[in-house]
Formats: structure tokens, C-alpha cells, sequence
């Protein structure tokens, strides 16, 4: 267990940021802070808000983290399920999983950079996909979790028997947290 200083909106407050995992892709997410308020933080990096937490005593073949945690006075950002739509509404990639995956996942990252966030600030996801078949499942699974590299969110894949759309195989809801700047509702 580790003590960082973060400062949050002004004030500085201790947090805790515990990882019982070494491997290079778990990353520490919170550092120390250095700015104070009213910085200009535009292409500055901001500490993370999300600390991914991984057990020791659970079964190590699960390709993410088991918990993930945000520290008092962040900014939860919750998405409606980002569906593999075009811009005209017609569903993207017809047929295939793979595909209507990734264009969920650009969806979600146009939806993150809206409300000021990344994937690097999700915090889980679950991923619903249209199919009893294991394999459907796996196949976007495999595009979502590729699309996250090192950030290996807690997450829920879901067989389902049918989504919103015409012809919609895949849905990724997420949530996401993020630290503002100091004086800032919304972090922009």
C-alpha cells in the first residue's frame, strides 16, 4: 500500500492506491499532483482518477482487473451503452461481431472525449453481445479489450438474446471517473 498527495479542486487530499500486481501492464494510476489552482492544464498529463485493484487470491487468467476504485470528489462520468451506429443511425458492420465492436468502441471514446474523459478513465465496462455462441462473445470481447491496451478495466461480457437496434450484435455500457481541474464543474 502506498500514500500518494493528490490535490483535488484545491485542497490536498491523502490517497490510498493499492496493487498486488506487477506484471508492465498494471500501471499506477494515481501520482502525486503538482498544480494548483487555476493552472492551465491543457496538454499537461493529469494523475488518473482510477486505481485498478487485482487479487492475489483470485484466479490470475482473467485478462482485467478484479475491482477499480475512484477517491472522494471525482467526477463519475455513466454512458449510455455505446451502440455500433454511423452517423446517419444505420448499424455499422452487419453480421459481424468484430466489426460492430470496434465501432462501438470509437462511440465510446467520441462519448468519453465529450465529457472531458479517455478510456484510461473508465473505471468498468459491461459489453452485451447478441449471441448464445461462446465465440461471438469472445470475438468482440477480444476487440473491446485491445481497444483498453494496459488498462485493464474490471468488466462484464454478456451473452444476450437481442439489443435496441436493427441488426445491433454488440453494446458497451462504461463509467468512467475524473479529477478537474481546480475551479472547474466539468473539467473543461
Amino acid at each position: 500500500m502506498r500514500t500518494c498527495r493528490l490535490r483535488l479542486h484545491g485542497c490536498v487530499d491523502d490517497v490510498r492506491a493499492k496493487s498486488v500486481d506487477n506484471r508492465p501492464a498494471a500501471r499506477e494510476s494515481l501520482a502525486a499532483c503538482d498544480t494548483q489552482p487555476g493552472d492551465d492544464l491543457r496538454g499537461r498529463e493529469v494523475p488518473s482518477a482510477v486505481t485498478l485493484i487485482r487479487s492475489a487470491s483470485l484466479s490470475g487468467v482473467a485478462e482485467y482487473a478484479y475491482a477499480a476504485t475512484a477517491p472522494a470528489g471525482a467526477r463519475l462520468i455513466v454512458l449510455a451503452g455505446a451502440c455500433p451506429l454511423n452517423a446517419d443511425g444505420s448499424t455499422a458492420a452487419p453480421g459481424d461481431y468484430a466489426g460492430q465492436a470496434a465501432k462501438a468502441v470509437e462511440n465510446m471514446r467520441t462519448a468519453l472525449a465529450d465529457a472531458g474523459a479517455s478510456v484510461d478513465d473508465v473505471l468498468c465496462t459491461r459489453v452485451l453481445v447478441a449471441s448464445s455462441r461462446r465465440q461471438d462473445l469472445v470475438a468482440a470481447w477480444k476487440v473491446v479489450r485491445d481497444s483498453f491496451g494496459g488498462h485493464d478495466v474490471p468488466s462484464t461480457l454478456m451473452g444476450v438474446t437481442v439489443l435496441g437496434y436493427p441488426g445491433q450484435l454488440v453494446e458497451i455500457e462504461a463509467v468512467a471517473a475524473v479529477l478537474d481541474p481546480a475551479g472547474s464543474a466539468d473539467g473543461r
